[in-house]
């Protein structure tokens, strides 16, 4: 059975055995052009008035849009227009209009990404990009955890602010989508390291499809809710990357909705695990640094057996991510239980320093040894800090590779799981709330 792993901008086919578990999600086929799914959602909002209504009673200010950045594949230009226009028959000019990338602690969009992103939108629209040590204003009020809450500026004073995101099941706050625009997206430095402190990850409720219960979740809500959005408009994609649902409306109910599609469609049951499963990072835009191509090993975990063997690949064409993460993985990679213990006891949230964090759940079920990663972009050096086995080599050979594992593992008559879509597809061992 030839299974095909999205990688960078292209595929790794494998073949594996008939009788191996192929976990996939269940979308539906797109019933129309994304313009389209996202028209009749908007034209049907959840929990709150229309876009219209809305926009007639709006403050004095900007109309913000905040959308993902390149490291989500939202096909913006193919509903940004729809969503701007029923702005622009408000009577909203297209100079009152900003388009704000949530990075959260990500690099700045390059012009080649926001074209790619937005299209012609990309022209016409001011668009600014978030920088959580640059204009921010404090809020009123305490977030979920008691601390005080700085926003980027421009959309603390927008007049009207739409979020807009993508509804994936996500490793640490559930799923993403709806608040996640806000927190960490539009956050300052210091409110995305205590998102992501060592003890809101320690929690078991921080964790793929968990929304009670889980601190992260209750921290960027408490944020959205203090931050005060508009309206909300989040999308779903299959594994073609194709636009199958929308959900608009308020800021929790919309959301609220897409959880559970996404549930029902991505979150497939683990009735036994596996000695060993293959899987991969999600391909291009996901997969351009190992940083990202965390989220596929986690992802993995439930559908495998202790000590069984994780395989995951990913290109790597940016290498292993920020320096700060780099830093961190040169220090610790010898000594993952180690770094635990330093972060569970330091005052200081270290960035990026989350992403290790969860690496070491998949290193805790399998061990060092059982997690591997097949990569093409790495540099030797950065191949040996990064916790697990690492294969680097050209594409071809990392599918050679793969494949030769897969052979072996299918002589020692171990049983094997596919998640072709890596982290858009997460197996549950107990379905999440």
């Amino acid at each position: 059975m030839l299974v095909e792993i999205p990688y960078d901008k292209s595929v790794l086919a494998v073949d594996v055995p008939e009788d191996a578990k192929v976990y996939r999600s269940s979308y539906p086929e797109p019933a129309a052009p994304a313009s389209s799914i996202v028209s009749d959602a908007l034209r049907n909002p959840i929990g709150s008035p229309g876009l219209r209504q809305l926009l007639a009673a709006r403050r004095e200010g900007k109309v913000v849009i905040v959308v993902s950045d390149i490291t989500r594949p939202v096909p913006y230009r193919e509903f940004l227009p729809e969503l701007a226009g029923e702005i622009e028959s408000t009577g909203v000019r297209p100079e009152e209009i900003l388009i704000l990338v949530a990075t959260g602690m990500h690099r700045p969009s390059t012009p080649d990404e926001r074209e790619y992103m937005f299209g012609d939108a990309a022209k016409k629209y001011a668009i600014v990009d978030h920088d959580s040590t640059g204009k921010l204003k404090r809020i009123e009020g305490l977030s979920f955890s008691g601390r005080p809450v700085f926003l980027n500026r421009d959309f603390v004073e927008a007049g009207f602010r739409i979020v807009t995101g993508l509804v994936e099941p996500h490793f640490m706050a559930g799923f993403s989508g709806g608040r996640k625009a806000v927190c960490p997206g539009l956050v300052s430095l210091d409110t995305i390291q205590a998102f992501h402190s060592h003890d809101f990850l320690a929690s078991p409720g921080a964790a793929n499809a968990i929304l009670e219960g889980n601190p992260c979740h209750e921290e960027a809500l408490s944020i959205a809710r203090l931050a005060g959005v508009d309206y909300s408009l989040n999308v779903v994609l299959d594994s073609g990357k194709r636009l199958v649902a929308a959900f608009a409306g308020g800021l929790e109910a919309a959301h609220e909705k897409a959880c559970s599609f996404v549930r029902r469609h991505a979150c497939p049951v683990v009735e036994n695990e596996s000695d060993a499963v293959i899987t991969g990072s999600g391909g291009y835009p996901l997969d351009t640094t190992f940083y990202q191509c965390v989220k596929g090993m986690v992802g993995a975990i439930p559908a495998v057996k202790p000590g069984g063997k994780i395989i995951s690949a990913g290109f790597c064409r940016e290498h292993l991510g920020s320096q700060e993460y780099r830093d961190i993985m040169f220090a610790h990679s010898q000594d993952c239980h180690g770094f635990i213990e330093h972060i569970k006891k330091s005052c200081r949230v270290e960035k990026d320093q989350w992403e290790f964090q969860m690496q070491i759940r998949a290193v805790d079920k399998v061990g060092t040894g059982g997690l591997i990663f097949l990569s093409s972009g790495l540099d030797e050096d950065e191949a040996e800090h990064i916790s697990a086995l690492s294969i680097n080599k050209e594409p071809h050979l990392v599918k050679r590779a793969l494949q030769d594992m897969v052979d072996t593992l299918v002589s020692e008559n171990k049983t094997i799981a596919v998640i072709p879509e890596g982290p858009y597809c997460t197996p549950l061992s107990g379905g999440g709330k």
